[in-house]
């Protein structure tokens, strides 16, 4: 049976649009924020009904009720990585949302997070594993999620992300033209934005709520081959690695979980051909 959900995507940006897009064209009414006055009119075009938003301690904008009365929300919001006080900002901008999605009796919410929130236990890390932060923006991921997990009005949904490309985010460019780069024989936890949007439409379509998925492709190249690889495509200067660098502190994240759920086949399973 199809679900025509009216969809509101909280967050239009590297993601959010290109989904919120998709979402229209598989039928779908789609709410779209963003922070951006001049940004509305793109929204517009692409048949999203656009709000400006702005998403601190708490929440500012035009017709709140309206943007938040919708079958699905989709937080896309990620933590502010250069901001000090990221772990404890972001989940404040959380406990925002969940208070206007109570408010207006949201029901069910799915959720960008990303597999940083796994720390590096040299091992093959899946669902199971709890989460150990090593950075303040995966910290603040954790608090997130809990804060999101422990509501009962609504059913939850929660997406960890790898390291994400595509489209106009060229991962060439990270490490282009650096010297003696440390750890070039870690396995990468990619993504591209292509299965991003893929895995987030499909959990929609098949009703998957009160889930925790990892979402990453299929393959596990090393770092060296990898960030080579999308330098010398996309025409950067490739970075060059220690060559004593012992391996140290990684993980390979799993896809298994997302895949036998949805019966999921990954559209760019091999980040080396991004």
């Amino acid at each position: 049976m199809k679900i025509d959900y009216t969809i509101s995507v909280l967050g239009c940006g590297w993601l959010g649009l290109p989904l919120a897009k998709q979402l229209v064209e598989m039928g779908h009414i789609v709410k779209g924020s963003t922070q951006t006055a001049t940004k509305l009119a793109v929204l517009h075009q692409q048949g999203i009904d656009p709000y400006l938003i702005e998403v601190q301690k708490k929440i500012k904008g035009t017709n709140l009720p309206h943007f938040f009365k919708s079958g699905v929300l989709i937080i896309n919001i990620p933590p502010g990585r250069k901001r000090r006080d990221v772990a404890r900002s972001h989940p404040r901008q959380i406990q925002a949302i969940i208070e206007k999605a109570l408010i207006h009796q949201t029901k069910r919410i799915l959720f960008v997070s990303s597999t940083s929130v796994y720390g590096n236990v040299n091992r093959v890390v899946t669902e199971a594993d709890e989460p150990n932060p090593e950075t303040a923006s995966g910290e603040a991921l954790v608090a997130a999620e809990e804060l999101l997990l422990q509501e009962t009005a609504f059913e939850t949904t929660i997406v960890r992300f790898g390291g994400l490309a595509g489209a106009d985010r060229k991962a060439g460019r990270f490490l282009a033209g650096k010297k003696e780069v440390k750890n070039g024989d870690a396995p990468v936890n990619m993504i591209h934005q292509v299965d991003c949007i893929g895995v987030l439409t499909q959990i929609i379509t098949q009703e998957k709520w009160g889930y925790l998925f990892n979402a990453c492709a299929d393959e596990h190249p090393t770092r060296k081959e990898f960030y080579t690889a999308q330098a010398q495509l996309q025409g950067f200067e490739a970075p060059q690695f220690s060559k004593t660098d012992a391996l140290v502190g990684f993980k390979e994240v799993s896809n298994y979980k997302i895949k036998q759920a949805l019966s999921y086949e990954f559209l760019k399973p091999n980040p080396l051909n991004f």
